[in-house]
């Protein structure tokens, strides 16, 4: 990668006339960056693996499908009919105590 810096001025350039001179470098250099197919003018790249990608709609996947299940409970919830399975709670429970090591 390559970095400009259109800050760094030389000592010749002290009296005004270098600034002409760094519009058109910088003219130049952008110019012959935007046509890059390759090569060290070709601007910064970045390329994903297909794993994130399926990891990405999988979780995407995920959350609508959670979406749903909460909507579903609210609905139960809120309409009176929902029962809650008081053994499976507690088993919960207990179990997350003991695996984040709080006995």
């Amino acid at each position: 990668m390559k970095v400009y810096d259109r800050n760094l001025t030389g000592a010749a350039e002290t009296n005004g006339s270098g600034a002409a001179q760094r519009t058109q470098k910088t003219a130049s250099t952008s110019s012959s960056q935007k046509g890059g197919g390759g090569g060290a003018g070709g601007g910064d790249r970045v390329e994903l693996s297909t794993t994130l990608s399926r990891l990405s709609r999988a979780l995407a996947a995920e959350s609508t499908e959670r979406k749903g299940r909460v909507q579903s409970l609210a609905t139960q919830y809120q309409s009176g009919l929902y029962q809650a399975d008081v053994a499976a709670t507690s088993a919960g429970i207990v179990s997350e105590a003991l695996s984040a090591g709080l006995k």
